[in-house]
């Protein structure tokens, strides 16, 4: 009896260290949520797979990659070698840091460098449990995205808003430009 092999696409974290790349890793991957003070800061790289459905009819499964980097300078030049073979990118702010939108363009550029043409891209506004520390506007990440030609969501890990529509949403483009 043969088992069809699934579709296997690499799908990348992006972005400032503290945004929250590994609760949403972790949020997505086994629906659990660490509080900041039990969290650890991502060393190097993390990986997990999971498989999704991403539409209804047709080869309908995947599985997922997902690469978690950490964000801080120091490990930037771990990073480099893990752009390559990526087919998407979620690139994640925080959006009570200003300074995380702000970095996005440096983010890009990393991108642009490593990644292939045409790797899929959707920005994310992480925690909007926090919006009363809210310093980037959903209409900012959406007019930013929309500028950069990618997709937008905003989300929560700890509250668990939208982190599996966003995987989801990056599955489903990535899958329907790599003819997988």
């Amino acid at each position: 009896m043969s088992r069809e092999t699934l579709p296997n696409l690499k799908i990348l974290l992006i972005g400032n260290s503290s945004v929250g790349k590994s609760s949403l890793l972790l949020r997505f991957s086994s629906a659990t949520f660490l509080p900041p003070d039990e969290a650890t800061a991502t060393i190097g790289v993390d990986f997990k797979v999971k498989t999704i459905t991403v539409r209804p009819e047709g080869p309908s499964q995947v599985k997922l990659s997902i690469w978690d980097t950490a964000g801080q300078e120091r490990f930037r030049v771990l990073t480099g070698s893990y752009y390559r073979g990526a087919m998407g990118v979620v690139l994640v702010y925080d959006i009570s840091s200003r300074t995380s939108f702000d970095e996005l363009v440096k983010w890009l550029t990393e991108i642009d460098t490593y990644c292939s043409t045409g790797v899929c891209k959707l920005l994310v506004g992480n925690k909007v449990d926090r919006e009363l520390s809210r310093q980037v506007s959903t209409t900012e990440g959406r007019e930013f995205a929309q500028r950069m030609g990618m997709g937008f969501i905003e989300c929560s890990a700890m509250s668990n808003t939208g982190v599996d529509d966003l995987f989801e949403q990056l599955a489903r483009n990535v899958s329907d430009t790599c003819d997988c």
